[in-house]
């Protein structure tokens, strides 16, 4: 096999070398850029399938590595490339080349910095759709939900454009006679970015921008099951005029996350993933002296009142719990029904029942496949926990048949009734489409099942009630709260606040904070003594500098 990219922005002798550069085998170019096209190659066995290269010092150079991580297609399982796991001499490659593109990248123009990254939101724009190609075949969600996993990566894109805002200082004068007191916005140095499976766009979007704009180098991982998106955003960002040795990518699997966090010359981490692996970055890196940043898992319950708007809350709960086959971190994995709102449950599983599950490039998908098969049987054994442990399952989506794509990791929209606190399907993040229901009898116990849960990312209120919105927003412990809105995931402009037990750090993504975590505060001080100034009197001749 060997898979063609579409790239609208580039003529075609750039086009030819961005495919070359990604390891692509075969080329072809037409009006509107490249499509997608799948080729059987008389290629060894050995190296049949294309290869993913490595991005180092503003080149795609093919890993001299003996180990190779298959890359499928999780719709058929077929694999469609590779992935180098990059050598301990790769890597330091790597980080080199970011350590020394630092120092003139540090002391560029901050409006030269602006101006490449206002370039760059307009290649990402116009090249939304392609993206999301790219992301459906390798990820496997529906290329609507494709498109926004580009586009909220693109808003922080765009945000990072006003740097020139968000990096001003304070100043103090006059703080006693003759002494003022300003503080600057500094980068740290190289920083590194280790992102997720599920958002192929929008975490790495979150990361590396944001970085870069205040002047640190960067080396980023993405994961080794959909690397192809940053490939081409890294691309993208040389086209839009990012100098060489700026952005570094590696693949691989522990040895570079051990990589990273161990490297002298890597001054922070951000990590979004699972948390098994969060922890461990966070607590490996910590102890380097690295600041990290952390988002991992969630449970994010969604409490529904009776007096809620019911058509808009249904249709909600069952976008936010399904959408993205249940691969979302912000997932609205399970609705809390307060008093007489239990009565809904039959409506809520006729709309999940509507849901058309197919791979994510068919018409009309509303729910695609899984990432892995060991995803696909890792949900299936939590719906049989909460089975066996007396849940009720109103709907099944173990057993779901997609036609023509036999082979994939499919599992259809699932309802769990009767869930309690203790059963295994509420205590794990489930990362699948699989809904679970749990009732209440007050707004209190409502939130205090809520508080009990050690997660903190998001959650969210469905009411017609001003006061019952302000009490729970006011008294829920998580860091960030919906009412009315399923999936409270901020703008850019304010920043990802999960907490708890889905976060470690002390400074969050983007927004304000995301400034924050990757730059540095230098506060200088200066005493300028009125009686030490020269000039004593007016100079009205002409002035001759430099005589």
């Amino acid at each position: 096999c060997a898979r063609v990219l579409c790239a609208r922005y580039a003529q075609a002798a750039v086009c030819q070398q961005l495919l070359g550069s990604l390891g692509f085998v075969s080329i072809y170019y037409s009006s509107v850029g490249y499509t997608y096209s799948y080729l059987h190659s008389s290629a060894s066995s050995e190296r049949r399938h294309p290869t993913t290269k490595l991005f180092i010092d503003g080149k795609f150079v093919e890993s001299k590595t003996s180990e190779w991580v298959d890359i499928h297609n999780p719709a058929t399982n077929e694999v469609i490339g590779r992935v180098p796991k990059a050598t301990q001499a790769e890597m330091l490659a790597a980080v080199d080349s970011c350590s020394r593109a630092y120092h003139s990248w540090s002391e560029t123009s901050i409006l030269t910095r602006q101006q490449i990254f206002l370039r760059y939101q307009q290649l990402i724009k116009e090249n939304i759709k392609e993206l999301a190609k790219l992301i459906t075949l390798e990820q496997g969600k529906t290329l609507a939900d494709g498109e926004g996993d580009v586009f909220r990566g693109l808003q922080v894109v765009e945000h990072a454009c006003g740097i020139t805002s968000l990096m001003l200082g304070e100043t103090l004068p006059s703080i006693t006679k003759d002494m003022d007191t300003h503080t600057y916005r500094l980068p740290l140095g190289v920083c590194a970015g280790i992102t997720p499976f599920n958002f192929p766009a929008m975490i790495p979007l979150w990361m590396f921008p944001m970085g870069m704009v205040c002047g640190n180098t960067y080396l980023l991982k993405p994961s080794e099951r959909v690397p192809g998106c940053a490939m081409l955003l890294a691309k993208m960002l040389q086209d839009a005029g990012a100098p060489d040795g700026t952005l570094n990518i590696i693949h691989g699997q522990h040895e570079a996350v051990n990589f990273i966090c161990d490297h002298p010359a890597i001054k922070a981490i951000s990590f979004v993933g699972s948390n098994q692996a969060g922890e461990y970055i966070y607590e490996r890196g910590s102890k380097n002296g690295k600041r990290v940043q952390s988002n991992m898992g969630a449970k994010n319950h969604g409490v529904v009142m009776p007096d809620a708007n019911k058509e808009n809350t249904l249709n909600q709960l069952v976008g936010a719990a399904f959408g993205a086959a249940g691969q979302r971190c912000m997932a609205l994995s399970t609705a809390i029904l307060v008093g007489e709102a239990r009565s809904w449950l039959p409506e809520l599983l006729e709309r999940a029942k509507a849901l058309r599950v197919n791979a994510g490039d068919q018409p009309g998908a509303d729910v695609g496949p899984l990432i892995t098969p060991q995803a696909k049987a890792r949900v299936e054994s939590l719906i049989q926990s909460g089975v066996d442990e007396g849940a009720t399952l109103l709907l099944d989506g173990r057993n779901v048949q997609v036609k023509g794509y036999e082979n994939g990791n499919f599992v259809g929209p699932t309802i769990l009734s009767k869930v309690t606190p203790q059963m295994k399907c509420y205590t794990e993040e489930i990362f699948g489409p699989v809904l679970l229901v749990l009732e209440a009898d007050s707004l209190d116990e409502a939130v205090g099942i809520v508080n009990k849960n050690p997660y903190g990312n998001g959650t969210a209120i469905f009411t017609t009630n001003g006061a019952t919105a302000r009490k729970y927003t006011h008294e829920v412990e998580v860091g960030q709260v919906g009412v009315n809105v399923p999936i409270p995931v901020p703008l850019p402009m304010f920043s990802f606040t999960g907490s708890r037990g889905s976060f470690r750090g002390d400074t969050n993504f983007y927004g304000k904070q995301g400034i924050y975590f990757y730059t540095q505060i230098k506060t200088v001080t200066s005493q300028w003594k009125a009686e030490d100034a020269t000039l004593k009197s007016p100079a009205v001749t002409m002035p001759t500098m430099g005589r």
